[in-house]
């Protein structure tokens, strides 16, 4: 199944509202983002920050299991939503 722009969106915002939901998962996401939480509010539909949330998962693969089991999705589903968004097909290896 390709992924699509609009279903990758989906699990992205699947994955904030996850990760809003984690009192102690929240604070190191806008420590690592530099977002405050009205940015949450505001960026919510920006597909670029919503990569970043992806990316953001994507450091832990504990963080990667817990979503994706509370959500339904396979694991590879986070991976493959993140590629299809902006800045997605790009490999940065620092």
């Amino acid at each position: 199944m390709n992924m699509t722009q609009d279903f990758a969106e989906t699990v992205a915002l699947g994955a904030l509202g996850w990760l809003a939901g984690h009192d102690d998962l929240l604070p190191v996401f806008l420590g690592a983002t530099g977002a405050s939480e009205d940015d949450l509010r505001a960026r919510a539909a920006d597909p670029e920050f919503l990569g970043a949330v992806l990316d953001f998962l994507a450091m832990d693969d504990a963080w990667v299991t817990a979503f994706c089991d509370a959500q339904g999705l396979g694991y590879d589903v986070p991976m493959r939503a993140r590629a299809a968004l902006p800045g997605g097909a790009e490999m940065n290896w620092t």
